[in-house]
């Protein structure tokens, strides 16, 4: 197994197409992501199926045609083989809410949905990078995560800055790990 990762749903939604605002080099570049983790695993899951719901609730494994309902796929096929999938119990104090979530003053700024992904990244014992693909928010997070030891790795990081800098440009220039 390579190096565990947490997976952002957003990676399969762009590698199965299904994000307008993703590039075909972004396209490309979450594709061979996650076909090198098929290959060699190491990818990090809650033991409760919350991550796996988010991906089902997004992708149906079984019509999909494309990368990321293949890896889904594959995702659902390996999730208890602990050479390829390794899960991580996490405790839910209110609805997406976790006690592992790394910055207890960050959550309340956080989408909901996504908390999921840093707590994992958390409770893991080697504290894995979350790739995260186009979901340009994690632009605004990854500083306090990175001070929580928690990295983001940015898959498709000119898609982002060019997203970001449409949808914020109050904000200026993005800035990325």
């Amino acid at each position: 197994m390579t190096s565990p990762v947490v997976v952002d749903t957003n990676v399969l939604l762009v590698a199965e197409r299904q994000h307008p605002a993703a590039s075909p080099q972004c396209v490309s570049d979450c594709a061979c992501r996650l076909n090198a983790l098929k290959a060699s695993g190491g990818v990090v899951i809650d033991d409760a199926f919350r991550v796996l719901s988010e991906y089902q609730h997004k992708i149906d494994p079984n019509r999909g045609r494309g990368v990321g309902a293949a890896f889904l796929k594959w995702l659902l096929q390996n999730q208890a083989n602990a050479r390829k999938v390794e899960r991580v119990s996490l405790t839910e104090t209110a609805q997406d809410q976790f006690r592992e979530f790394p910055d207890p003053a960050l959550e309340p700024s956080f989408d909901p949905p996504d908390r999921k992904f840093p707590a994992v990244a958390n409770a893991h014992p080697r504290k894995p990078p979350i790739l995260q693909a186009v979901d340009c928010k994690w632009i605004d997070w990854w500083p306090a995560l990175k001070q929580a030891g928690i990295r983001v790795e940015f898959v498709c990081p000119d898609d982002i800055c060019t997203y970001y800098r449409s949808k914020f440009p109050e904000k200026g220039e993005p800035r990325l790990p």
